[in-house]
C-alpha cells in the first residue's frame, strides 16, 4: 500500500525549453549548478512508494516552479540570473515569451499538484541544497545542515513537522533543522489550502550516496506515516 503522500520535485530538470533556447547564454555547468543536484536520483525512486509525484524536466534556471507567477525578481519565476548570480540571457525574453513559459510549464505543474491532492495526507516538496549558501541565498557563505524541514510557519501543524523532524533525525542519525535556512517556498505556501505541506531540503554534501539518501528519506517518511497516520 503506497504512503498517502504527494511528492513535488520542482528543480531536478536540466532542459532549456525551445521558446528561449536561442536566447539563453548559460553553459551546461551553470544550468547544473542552478538545479537541485541529485534530486532526481534521490526522490524519483520513491514514486512507487507514494500515492503521487509531480516533477518537471525544465531547468530551474529558466522557469522556477517554486515561485509565484508574479515574482519578477532576477531570481523569480522567469529568471534573469541564476542563484549564483550568473546572467541567463544577453537580451531578456519578451513579455509574450514570459507569458508563454508560465502558461506552458508553470501553470500545469501547479494544476497537477492540485489535481493529485485528493486523498493525500501530506505533501512533501523535495529539494537538495548547496552545502554552502549561494550568493542570493538567505545564508550566503554559511555551511548548511544536512537536513532542513520547513512549514512556512503554518503549512502543516507544528506537531507534524516536529514528529517528522524526529523521524528524519532517526533515519539520518543527524540533527535536523526546522525552518532554517529555509522557511518554505511558494509551492508549500500556495497549496497548503488544499492539504498540509512541508518542504524538505537535503544538503548536497557527500555524506551519503544518492541511493543512501533516498533510502533514508523513505525510512523517515514510512516511520512518520506509521506513527502519525496509521
Amino acid at each position: 500500500m503506497p504512503l498517502p503522500l504527494l511528492l513535488s520535485i520542482p528543480h531536478a530538470g536540466l532542459e532549456i525549453p525551445p521558446e528561449v533556447r536561442s536566447l539563453c547564454i548559460l553553459k551546461e555547468k551553470d544550468i547544473i549548478d542552478d538545479s537541485d543536484g541529485g534530486a532526481g536520483e534521490i526522490y524519483m525512486p520513491l514514486k512507487q512508494d507514494v500515492s503521487g509525484l509531480v516533477t518537471t524536466g525544465i531547468a530551474r534556471a529558466i522557469v522556477d516552479m517554486n515561485r509565484s507567477e508574479e515574482d519578477r525578481r532576477k531570481d523569480g519565476v522567469i529568471k534573469t540570473h541564476t542563484c549564483w548570480d550568473v546572467l541567463v540571457y544577453d537580451e531578456s525574453p519578451s513579455d509574450h515569451v514570459v507569458r508563454a513559459l508560465i502558461e506552458k510549464y508553470h501553470r500545469p505543474y501547479h494544476s497537477d499538484l492540485s489535481r493529485l491532492s485528493t486523498g493525500i495526507e501530506l505533501g512533501v516538496d523535495c529539494h537538495t541544497m548547496a552545502e554552502i549558501g549561494p550568493p542570493v541565498g538567505p545564508d550566503a557563505g554559511i555551511k548548511r545542515p544536512r537536513v532542513c524541514l520547513s512549514n512556512g510557519d503554518g503549512t502543516c501543524p507544528k506537531g507534524w513537522i516536529e514528529s517528522l523532524a524526529a523521524c528524519f533525525a532517526d533515519a539520518f542519525e543527524s540533527k535536523i533543522s526546522i525552518n532554517h535556512p529555509f522557511k518554505g517556498g511558494y509551492i508549500i505556501r500556495s497549496h497548503a489550502k488544499e492539504i498540509p505541506w512541508v518542504q524538505l531540503e537535503l544538503s548536497r554534501e557527500e555524506f551519503l550516496s544518492h541511493e543512501g539518501k533516498s533510502e533514508r528519506v523513505l525510512r523517515a517518511l514510512t516511520m512518520w506515516c506509521a506513527k502519525m497516520l496509521f
